[in-house]
């Protein structure tokens, strides 16, 4: 070996030798053997004032059976939610089932996941006697005195970043969702420190695992910011404000009121421009997002005096809106990849507030929900909205067919609704947007994708069931909140409808063309092979009908919101499109 390569080799053995005492490592709360800190970390962990004795970090609720004891929001009556509530005292006054809870969710900063709520009805008296076979209670209710506060929550899993989020008043907390309690003055900056860069970095001295619990959040070094204390409160209430309104713009938030492309902000005299205008709204708060963030980076870093060690900057695949491409779709696609998801998507979205407008859960005259709850009626949409621009279907059954069967039908009303809500003079154009931005035509994204796309938005919970024939050739949507006992008769009477009468006369009207002795020989042709797929598909609806559809109706089913979607859609058994997971 020469002595330039055993100069070289002495060097590189350096880089990897790091010289620490015990004593540094005392300098770190708990001790941990992390022995690559530099001296300004140590200083921190020396100096600074444990998270445990800040923000107060807790782990809440163990049910015991979440499945029992946990739903998505959505799929339960609207009006036996309590919100906003204060305390554990107000909330059992109340009388009310559901509570918004916790449960920590995907990787996301400053707001959202709000998805969950609990059932804490009577101050959790079903959780707390909840038990095993043996007669071992199951539930553990921890740190209860904390539940309903204001505070910051965040996973307990993470991987390569911390995303803490602000949590209002009104929620119980889960051990994967562990929340912290600051004083309401040190709120925003424990939040503002939390999501920095210097976060990921504690997480790795306390507990180098992707698990962060709350005693590991508890050592972590909160330094007092002095004369940026203002800045950095400021700062955090834009980026929580942010947060808030990107996740309450999609309809899979509690607080959704309107569409956006929609808002009185965004509309201009086309769909195509109105989309224009919204996509740069959106550019402009994700832009505004990550220079707050860096920002928020600068000023933590200098109070930590860590400017050799880290830098302020912010990725865009790290500002967590869900508008923002970069962080919904990931970077490995290029610029025209990510507007082209992000168009679409948005198309999805108009879809879906479309087909809730026409069951009136939504309407274009109202904002927010408008019928939510078990067993609503069109009786009680029209004391609402009276005159409604677009009216909501008036018995909860809407056909979704390949063809023009219905007046109806799921893709008529969608025509209808966009010249309603977009005007009747770009209809065509606001069409081709739609359509283009999709890759295909309306009709086939209703039957081949719409109902795929509503599972996966609402997490396998969905809102509207499909009745479904085993081939598909007869296809009808419900809206569960607004289900009755005879619903199931009246889609069997769009069946009859669809079978008997229509199938039927298209039937009639290709045997006269096979037999006329004015059609030609390829007409008569085509009809002939026509009515073979006619007679196919009656066959189909004959068995469908027989053997699953009437017994279904004349029986009658009863369901209960509170029991959830995985509970009352398997009551319908054949009659449904099928879910994995649910069937």
């Amino acid at each position: 070996m020469s002595n330039v390569q055993a100069s070289n080799a002495e060097q590189s053995m350096e880089k990897l030798f790091f010289r620490a005492s015990a004593e540094d490592f005392r300098k770190i709360s708990g001790s941990p053997i992390a022995y690559w800190v530099s001296s300004a970390v140590r200083k921190a962990f020396e100096t600074g004032e444990p998270f445990g004795r800040i923000a107060t970090p807790r782990q809440g609720l163990a049910t015991g059976r979440n499945e029992v004891f946990l739903r998505e929001w959505h799929e339960i009556d609207f009006t036996n939610i309590g919100f906003g509530f204060a305390s554990r005292e107000q909330a059992q006054s109340s009388g009310l089932r559901w509570f918004p809870y916790n449960k920590g969710g995907e990787w996301r900063k400053w707001y959202g996941n709000n998805e969950f709520v609990v059932d804490w009805q009577d101050d959790g008296a079903r959780i707390r006697d909840f038990k095993d076979e043996n007669g071992k209670v199951r539930s553990r209710p921890q740190n209860t005195d904390y539940y309903f506060r204001e505070g910051i929550t965040w996973a307990d899993i993470t991987t390569n970043s911390f995303a803490a989020r602000y949590s209002p008043r009104g929620f119980i907390f889960d051990v994967k969702g562990s929340s912290g309690f600051p004083e309401a003055c040190k709120l925003k900056s424990v939040l503002g420190l939390m999501n920095c860069k210097l976060m990921y970095d504690f997480m790795l001295i306390l507990n180098p695992t992707s698990t962060f619990q709350v005693g590991d959040m508890a050592r972590v070094p909160y330094i007092n910011l002095k004369d940026e204390a203002q800045k950095i409160d400021h700062n955090v209430e834009k980026l929580v404000d942010f947060g808030k309104a990107d996740w309450d713009s999609f309809e899979t938030a509690w607080d959704f009121t309107v569409f956006p492309l929609l808002h009185a902000d965004f509309t201009q005299p086309t769909l195509k421009t109105s989309y224009q205008k919204l996509r740069a709204y959106w550019s402009e708060m994700t832009l505004e997002m990550q220079r707050l963030e860096e920002e928020n980076n600068r000023v933590f870093i200098d109070a930590y005096d860590l400017q050799d060690e880290l830098t302020p900057e912010v990725p865009l695949n790290e500002i967590t809106l869900t508008c923002n491409p970069h962080y919904q779709y990931g970077n490995n696609k290029s610029e025209d990849e990510l507007e082209a998801l992000l168009l679409a998507d948005t198309m999805r979205d108009l879809i879906s507030y479309a087909v809730g407008c026409m069951f009136g859960r939504y309407a274009l005259d109202k904002p927010g929900l408008i019928l939510a709850n078990q067993g609503d009626t069109i009786e009680d949409y029209l004391k609402q909205i009276p005159e409604p621009s677009f009216p909501a279907d008036d018995d909860n059954v809407i056909p979704m067919l390949d063809g023009d069967w219905f007046t109806d039908d799921i893709t008529e009303r969608f025509r209808e609704f966009l010249r309603i809500a977009f005007g009747e003079e770009h209809y065509d154009e606001n069409l081709r947007f739609v359509e283009q931005a999709l890759g295909k035509d309306i009709r086939k994204y209703f039957l081949k994708d719409f109902y795929n796309d509503h599972v996966r938005r609402y997490k396998k919970r969905p809102i509207y069931w499909l009745f479904s024939s085993p081939k598909g050739s007869f296809n009808a949507f419900i809206y569960m909140h607004r289900y009755q006992p005879h619903t199931v008769g009246t889609v069997l009477e769009y069946l009859r409808d669809f079978k008997d009468e229509k199938l039927q006369a298209r039937k009639n009207h290709l045997e006269a063309v096979s037999i006329s002795a004015g059609a030609s020989q390829g007409d008569k042709t085509k009809a002939l092979k026509d009515i073979e797929k006619i007679n196919k598909i009656l066959a189909e609806l004959d068995d469908y009908e027989r053997d699953v559809l009437y017994p279904l109706a004349t029986e009658q089913v009863e369901i209960d919101l509170d029991d959830g979607v995985k509970a009352n859609y398997p009551k319908f058994g054949d009659a449904l499109k099928k879910i994995p997971g649910l069937s």
